[in-house]
């Protein structure tokens, strides 16, 4: 039946846990896309058959009924495909906010090739407009009360090269009184925690 790998890549982001991705479905994807080319070829085919006839597109006929399931099928096959691509790419924007611009491994498996391309644009689009504005977007809405604070490093992570253009070792285990701006991104990543008291 037309339209049914469409509607299941549909239901995929409406089942699936709010703001949380899934793993791209290259094969439905294909799937959808090889069946609008079907539907596209056999719509040319209704048209040049039409055209050959001289039957007019009022023409309430076999020709026009199929001419105008082909349209409709290949419409609603394409607002599936863009409905499933803008809420996954929607997913990807608000990520930056959580994680950070650079993508975490067990979120980078589920994402397509182009999805990965979006978020590098994406995310490099962002710091250009925050480095032209000399404005921090990514940082809390509410002025912490020191813009120092206590870490503890959870991953061994090695020399790192911090924001503020100062290098530390992060050992595992090892604690560090960092601006919090340095310390932001290791911990959406999970690799630090805050200290508090």
């Amino acid at each position: 039946m037309y339209g049914t790998n469409a509607i299941q890549l549909v239901k995929e982001i409406a089942n699936g846990e709010k703001g949380q991705l899934t793993a791209f479905s290259s094969n439905l994807f294909k799937d959808v896309i090889a069946e609008c080319s079907q539907h596209y070829e056999d719509l040319q085919k209704s048209l040049r058959k039409m055209q050959e006839a001289g039957i007019d597109f009022q023409t309430q006929n076999e020709d026009h009924y199929g001419f105008l399931i082909h349209h409709l099928s290949l419409l609603r096959n394409k607002r599936c495909l863009m409905t499933y691509m803008h809420s996954r790419a929607e997913m990807l924007r608000n990520l930056i906010w959580k994680v950070g611009y650079e993508i975490p491994e067990e979120i980078e498996e589920k994402l397509s090739h182009t999805e990965k391309e979006y978020f590098k644009k994406h995310s490099e689009a962002l710091r250009s407009y925050m480095s032209r504005v000399e404005l921090h977007l990514d940082m809390d809405m509410v002025p912490p009360k020191d813009p120092y604070i206590k870490v503890r490093v959870l991953d061994d992570m090695g020399e790192v090269q911090l924001p503020s253009f100062n290098t530390a070792n992060f050992a595992q285990h090892s604690m560090h009184f960092l601006k919090r701006t340095d310390a932001e991104k290791y911990i959406s990543l999970g690799k630090m925690e805050e200290l508090t008291g």
